[in-house]
This record gives structure tokens, C-alpha cells and sequence, in this order.
């Protein structure tokens, strides 16, 4: 079988309609249950479902062959697999934010995000010493609170920075969904990936 990871959350909607597109129905996978994974003998594949984070890991060690994975957990965690498809799932796009009294040209010296790795490589690349904060939950609370004097996070509308009266200062990359996959998988099962890739490439 051609074993799957999907992302939990809100990209799994999304998923599951590209898939069915394909005709792949996998209407029956739901994360409300407490099934891990569901096997679809019709299409010869398993789907496994895993917290978005996990994706990455469970192709790096070909848990599963293949699976769709944010490009910003792609970035953060810099996993030894195979990036195939951009998917167009789940657009935004990762940014600097600051608080919209404060002018661009003020220097930052603390930044709070859920992305250390991403936030340091891009200021490191800027040439910007800075002193990055960790938070697992608002980031937008870093510059209310006054822990730092930005905010380097996912934006898709812009409406979470405006309630909280901050301002996009610079974008650092397009966020979306990719297809990876597990390295050897792609040369094992080389024939029922590609088949797969051409038939979402058909669609997207």
C-alpha cells in the first residue's frame, strides 16, 4: 500500500476535497475518531492522520511514503525528504509584523514567534542581530506586552494583526501546502507516486 500522511486540522478539508477530485474518496477519514489511519484497499493506499508537525518526521523515516506538509513546517524543521508538488493549499505567507504606531525604520532588537529557526535565518541573512522569543501561543501578544518589537508569524487575511493594531512590516516567503516524500519511497515506489503527482498536477 501507498501510505499517506495528512495534516490534522484546518488543511484537512481542503485535502480531502483535492483528493476526491482525483477520485480518491477518502471521506471516511475523520479526525474526530480515534482511528490513527484508515486503508483504502480501492486505491491501494493507507491514510495515516498526524498533528502537522509530525508530518515531515513520519516521511523522513518512511513511516509513510508520502504526505502533505505546510511549507512553514517545511522550513522550520529543515526534514531529509523530497518536496514534489506545491499543492496551493491553505495560501498565506510568513511575515515580519510590528506594532502600527511604531515607524519602520526603528531598529528590533526582540522578536516573538512560533518559527525560531525561520525567524533567525531570515534576520541572521538580513544581517540583523536580534534576540528571538519562543511563544507557543499568540505571538501577537509579544509586542502588547512589550516582550519584543515584533512578530514574525503566519498571515493569511491580515484581519488577526489588525485587531491587534499591528502592521506588516516585510514578507519573508509564500506559505502552502506541499506533497513530500520519503526518499527511498520515491525510487521504491517511483511508478505509484508519479502516477499520483500527475493526476493532482491535472487539477491544481
Amino acid at each position: 500500500m501507498l501510505k499517506i500522511a495528512l495534516s490534522k486540522g484546518r488543511i484537512l478539508s481542503e485535502t480531502l476535497k483535492l483528493f476526491n477530485k482525483i477520485q480518491m474518496d477518502f471521506s471516511q477519514v475523520n479526525e474526530d475518531t480515534r482511528k490513527l489511519f484508515f486503508d483504502f484497499e480501492e486505491y491501494g493506499t493507507r491514510v495515516i492522520l498526524a498533528k502537522p508537525s509530525d508530518v515531515p518526521t513520519y516521511v523522513e523515516y518512511g513511516v509513510a511514503d508520502i504526505g502533505v506538509a505546510g511549507k512553514d513546517v517545511l522550513l522550520e524543521d529543515k526534514k531529509d525528504v523530497f518536496e514534489l508538488v506545491d499543492l496551493k493549499l491553505a495560501q498565506c505567507k510568513m511575515v515580519v509584523a510590528i506594532p502600527q504606531d511604531r515607524s519602520i525604520d526603528m531598529p528590533i532588537y526582540r522578536v516573538a514567534t512560533k518559527y525560531p529557526q525561520i525567524a533567525e535565518r531570515h534576520f541572521v541573512k538580513r544581517g540583523i542581530p536580534v534576540e528571538i522569543i519562543k511563544l507557543h501561543g499568540s505571538v501577537e501578544l509579544g509586542p502588547i506586552l512589550g516582550i519584543s518589537d515584533a512578530i514574525v508569524d503566519i498571515v493569511s487575511t491580515g484581519s488577526t494583526l489588525k485587531k491587534n493594531n499591528l502592521k506588516i512590516l516585510e514578507e519573508i516567503c509564500p506559505i502552502s501546502s506541499r506533497l513530500i516524500a520519503n526518499q527511498v519511497s520515491f525510487r521504491v515506489k517511483s511508478y505509484e507516486i508519479m502516477a499520483l503527482i500527475e493526476k493532482l498536477e491535472s487539477v491544481l
